[in-house]
């Protein structure tokens, strides 16, 4: 593969910013700049934007929900709940596959299944998400991940990843 690409820097989106996430920290910013993903991509003025970022042995993300993200007064929607997690583990997913294989740049990962489950409702404001690789053979990855806010966890979630390979129409996505 070419070496890794300069990182370059979308605007951040009001939840970004209110998260205090810094872009050059991001791997979305890092290796997808131009992603469009609802979730995860910088170059979606209308999506999440989440930041994943390395820490330790996990990778983390703010995320500060803005008023349009809520289910019921004061609340985070299931959807977004779904999204956020998605997302970050995916992320989580295409690092830990990037690093096991030595590469400089991710490989393109999709979901193939993810489940999640609402412990309690998820209050807005500043909230954590926490991904860790739970199994891993060859291109796919297994990951667990956690949405905390309030000081609990509001939301886990297992999910299966796959590398996909050339032809596939998320190929070359970042």
């Amino acid at each position: 593969m070419s070496s890794t690409p300069e990182p370059q820097s979308a605007p951040a989106s009001p939840a970004a910013e209110a998260a205090g996430d810094a872009a050059a920290e991001s791997l979305q910013d890092r290796y997808a700049p131009q992603n469009r993903c609802f979730g995860c991509g910088p170059a979606n003025d209308k999506g999440l934007r989440i930041k994943s970022r390395v820490e330790g042995d996990e990778l983390v993300a703010d995320f500060v929900p803005e008023e349009h993200h809520q289910a019921f007064a004061g609340m985070l929607n299931g959807g977004i709940t779904g999204a956020l997690l998605d997302c970050h583990s995916n992320w989580a997913a295409a690092h830990h596959l990037m690093k096991a294989r030595g590469e400089a740049t991710p490989p393109c990962t999709v979901t193939a299944d993810f489940h999640v489950k609402l412990k309690r409702p998820t209050p807005l404001g500043p909230m954590r998400l926490r991904a860790r690789v739970a199994e891993s053979e060859g291109d796919k990855v297994i990951v667990d991940a956690t949405l905390e806010a309030g000081g609990k966890i509001t939301a886990t979630c297992r999910g299966t990843f796959v590398a996909v390979k050339e032809g596939h129409p998320a190929y070359h996505r970042w």
